[in-house]
């Protein structure tokens, strides 16, 4: 089930308000380019990711990833592409709280709030808190997932080239669409 216009637009108001908030200016044009994207499962305000994208060359791309309160960004890699290793990217937070998970020992009492149906679908639990200022990177082919804290985030990503058409998602519901598909 794809948002439509309307709900696109209400999106894009509501992150730019986020971005604008948190003191991060973006243009007019940005902002009617927000990428509001929902997986295709119809639950955007619970599954969704709203991105700002900067630049994407063929060697370096800059990003804002902002999250509504709780809103979860699925379990998924960006795998080789031929010569293309996988993306490396560094996430840095901006504002709010992100919960980013990631191979390793599963993180005792996570934060993450997870719809019970999609659970099945997160096999890293390994969480890294990333508050304002803090930043992690994950190397190339790289399973995770992130999350939102109770007031949203927005996490600035600075990368190798980004082909977010090609990310493997671990859930097989997950159909990658976007406002701008």
């Amino acid at each position: 089930m794809s948002m439509n216009e309307g709900e696109v637009r209400r999106a894009q108001g509501k992150a730019a308000a986020m971005l604008t908030r948190a003191g991060i200016a973006i243009t007019r044009q940005e902002k009617d380019r927000i990428e509001i994207c929902d997986y295709g499962l119809g639950r955007f305000e619970q599954i969704g990711t709203e991105i700002v994208i900067y630049v994407n060359t063929d060697r370096v791309c800059a990003k804002e990833l902002v999250l509504f309160p709780w809103q979860l960004c699925p379990e998924h890699v960006h795998p080789q592409l031929g010569d293309y290793q996988g993306k490396e990217e560094t996430f840095r937070c901006r504002w709010g709280e992100i919960y980013l998970y990631v191979p390793g020992e599963a993180t005792a009492s996570p934060r993450a709030k997870v719809p019970a149906d999609k659970k099945a679908h997160l096999h890293v639990w390994h969480e890294i808190l990333l508050k304002p200022g803090d930043q992690y990177t994950l190397r190339e082919k790289t399973l995770h997932w992130f999350q939102a804290g109770s007031e949203g985030a927005i996490v600035s990503e600075f990368s190798t080239k980004s082909y977010d058409d090609k990310d493997i998602f671990s859930d097989p519901e997950i159909k990658r669409v976007s406002n701008l598909d």
